[in-house]
């Protein structure tokens, strides 16, 4: 900077050395010491005490520059004088010589105390910083012990606890939503859980204690009555197929929730497909004296798994079946427009409307007490509900308050 200044000045030294007037200012103000030369002789000299006046002493560096018939040359030497670094410049012009030095003492010292005054600085900086932090960290670090203790008490299953330290971090407000909507769900899964395990249990042991109490008659009472015995023994046999129908929904919803099961597309004839299924249930028409009425185009074709689009009806008719009024009335019916659209109607009391959004929950009853269906395991909806997901076909369910409920289900027209 300082020969940046001293190059700067000399170019206005170079087109003003014979005006003294312009080069007394500039060695006022810019701290430049000026010197001429004519023949050897001295015509203009700045204020000769001024720090960057060098004198010449042991160098002779103005005797050197006059007869090296040099144009300009720059030196950097100790001025004895002030014992002071000082950078000179020297120039001809024609047979005048100017000579002039400034001083680097000054440079020197702005760094002195630039560096004096940057430790300060960084001391008190550092102090604040450390202040600072401290109260910072406290205040995020205090409801995050918080939301820590809780989430402590969360994993031992105790979610009547609140996330609510109406924090103004707004990182930490969001974490506190989140805690809140996953401690619900936690809540809302371990009740499923608990109920799942209650429901499963009671499925499991009503037909095992059938098992065991028939084929315990067989053994005592009944093993010399062909008639009796023979009844015992299907008894037997009916509720180790209800224990088999279950385990196969457990796994089958397993496989459907966890979308592991491959979806295997074909041409799905409807009409053929759902007179299958209703003829599975003559027993229930012959004996419980059931009505299954369908409504559906035996020209009526889908794109889906069949086996998959089978379990659906399947369990919707068995749903159905079970919630149906006193006629004993199941209505199937098909409709093509644009798509085609299934309708499984039962004629019972509905469903109320603040159930209809749990009753594809495994094992959900709106009466919440869990009770033997006439048919199926319970599980028919859930089942339902990951297939037709899997498929990506739309579904739902209207229902009319002691007049019944329609489960639907629409597809692509193929």
């Amino acid at each position: 900077m300082k020969k940046k200044e001293l190059e700067n000045e000399l170019s206005t030294i170079k087109n003003n050395y014979t005006d003294y007037s312009v080069l007394d200012n500039i060695s006022h103000d810019s701290g430049i010491c000026i010197e001429i030369y004519t023949n050897e002789t001295i015509i203009y000299s700045s204020a000769s005490f001024n720090r960057g006046c060098m004198v010449e002493g042991p160098y002779n560096y103005k005797k050197n520059f006059i007869t090296s018939n040099k144009t300009s040359f720059s030196y950097n030497l100790v001025n004895p004088r002030f014992n002071n670094q000082t950078l000179i410049k020297a120039i001809k012009i024609n047979d005048t010589y100017i000579f002039t030095s400034i001083s680097l003492e000054p440079l020197d010292s702005a760094i002195t105390i630039l560096k004096s005054q940057l430790i300060y600085i960084t001391i008190i900086v550092l102090i604040l910083s450390f202040i600072i932090a401290y109260f910072i960290s406290k205040k995020i670090s205090k409801p995050i012990i918080k939301i820590n203790n809780k989430t402590k008490d969360l994993s031992h299953k105790k979610y009547n606890i609140v996330f609510d330290d109406k924090t103004e971090i707004k990182e930490i407000y969001e974490l506190e939503t989140s805690l809140n909507n996953m401690k619900e769900e936690l809540s809302k899964t371990d009740e499923l859980r608990m109920e799942l395990l209650s429901n499963v249990s009671h499925d499991l042991k009503t037909p095992l204690t059938m098992i065991k109490a028939y084929a315990e008659m067989v053994r005592d009472l009944t093993y010399n009555d062909s008639i009796k015995r023979d009844e015992n023994l299907n008894t037997i046999i009916d509720e180790v197929d209800r224990l088999n129908l279950l385990v196969n929904d457990i796994l089958l919803l397993s496989k459907e929730e966890a979308n592991i099961d491959e979806i295997n597309y074909s041409n799905i004839n409807v009409y053929d497909l759902i007179t299958s299924i209703v003829k599975r249930y003559d027993h229930l028409v012959l004996k419980e004296k059931y009505h299954f009425i369908i409504t559906c185009d035996n020209d009526i074709y889908i794109e889906g798994d069949h086996k998959k689009i089978e379990q659906v009806i399947y369990n919707l008719i068995n749903n159905a079946i079970n919630y149906t009024g006193s006629d004993k009335r199941v209505i199937i019916n098909v409709i093509k427009n644009e798509n085609v659209r299934f309708e499984i109607t039962d004629t019972g009391k509905g469903i109320d409307e603040k159930d209809i959004n749990f009753i594809w929950d495994r094992y959900y009853h709106t009466n919440k007490k869990h009770k033997r269906n006439v048919i199926g395991t319970g599980l028919g909806l859930s089942i339902v509900k990951n297939i037709l997901e899997n498929h990506h076909f739309k579904y739902g369910v209207i229902t009319n308050k002691n007049k019944g409920t329609t489960f639907y289900f629409e597809t692509t027209n193929k």
